[in-house]
């Protein structure tokens, strides 16, 4: 089987040829690099194409920017009155220091903007598509609903919006959910095979499963069925302590699930999760990219490897880190040597 094959089949709960392990992205080795090249040839790899526009701010907004010292200053004028963002770059990171939407009021500026459908770009999907091939799964990013008031409000705000106004925050979800049905049909009329939906945590680490079930579940639930209703894979991200939300991320209808972080860094045991919802999804990671691929030795790496693999089992399930992204020459290393042993049974 080739990778794509072998990682499409896992996910689809198909008999594969052996357990897909699978780097997300490249992390910080070069696609070109020989060791780049050997990490997408020894394993199934995930490969992140981004996302192809903001399909929630829309096109032709009326915004003006400024820059103070190391901070960029976006005011966009509504017909209710401006909203003010700022962001600011150091030499170190990079941040958001104020959110556009700081008061309940604020909402019903955001909403009177007119809104015209964002154009989308998909020359990176499709050359990834086409410079990958067959060796891996080229997955294209997209936000779900609630992803619209949790990056317009700071995480603080988000919580008092749901405990003081939870039906205003609804509304937010049900503008985002509409915008991103009509921007999900047009990347599947667009050629997208596969997709990788980012955002539940933002319920299901900061409001709870009340909010789960309020917030995430009817609006993913409709985008789920509309990529499935042209073949494609809904594959989906959250991260945090996910136990508790099995069942509902299983609900959703979604394909695949990670990072199903494992203690400490999360709470997921992985054969009480296969027990749980293996049989609806496929569960791709269960290893902490940053603690355990990129710092350990091999041996002891291999070591833990064969541990999840005995947890797993060989059906539903992809062997994979924290989809972080953050690997290096070392964490490469660690994949191959991973997919060698599983090759070697």
């Amino acid at each position: 089987m080739t990778s794509r094959q072998r990682l499409l089949g896992a996910i689809r709960g198909d008999r594969v040829d052996r357990v897909p392990v699978a780097p997300f992205g490249m992390g910080r080795v070069p696609l070109e690099s020989s060791l780049g090249r050997a990490l997408i040839a020894e394993t199934d790899p995930f490969i992140d194409a981004g996302g192809a526009g903001d399909p929630f701010l829309g096109a032709d907004v009326p915004a003006t920017s400024t820059i103070e010292g190391d901070t960029t200053v976006t005011v966009i004028h509504t017909p209710k009155g401006d909203l003010t963002r700022r962001f600011r770059k150091t030499a170190l990171t990079a941040a958001q220091t104020e959110f556009l939407l700081k008061t309940l009021d604020d909402v019903e500026k955001f909403l009177s903007l007119p809104y015209t459908p964002p154009a989308i770009d998909l020359m990176r999907f499709h050359q990834l598509r086409a410079d990958v091939g067959e060796e891996g799964l080229v997955l294209l990013g997209i936000p779900n609903a609630i992803c619209l008031p949790a990056t317009l409000f700071s995480p603080q705000d988000l919580c008092l919006a749901w405990a003081d106004a939870p039906d205003l925050v609804r509304r937010l979800c049900a503008v985002a959910s509409e915008r991103l049905l009509d921007y999900t049909q047009r990347l599947l009329d667009g050629g997208v095979d596969a997709f990788r939906i980012i955002g539940g945590e933002y319920a299901s680490v900061q409001l709870g499963p009340q909010a789960f079930r309020k917030l995430v579940t009817p609006f993913d639930t409709e985008l789920v069925a509309l990529m499935h209703s042209r073949g494609a894979v809904a594959y989906y991200h959250n991260h945090g302590q996910v136990m508790e939300y099995l069942d509902l991320l299983a609900d959703l209808g979604v394909d695949a699930l990670d990072p199903l972080e494992a203690p400490p860094w999360g709470d997921v045991d992985l054969r009480a999760a296969m027990a749980r919802i293996g049989d609806r999804v496929c569960l791709v990671g269960n290893l902490d990219d940053m603690e355990i691929i990129d710092r350990l030795p091999e041996a002891e790496v291999c070591a833990i490897a064969r541990e999840r693999l005995e947890a797993a089992g060989s059906h539903h399930f992809i062997l994979g880190g924290t989809a972080s992204g953050t690997c290096g020459e070392h964490g490469a290393r660690n994949f191959i040597a991973m997919a060698r042993m599983v090759r070697a049974g």
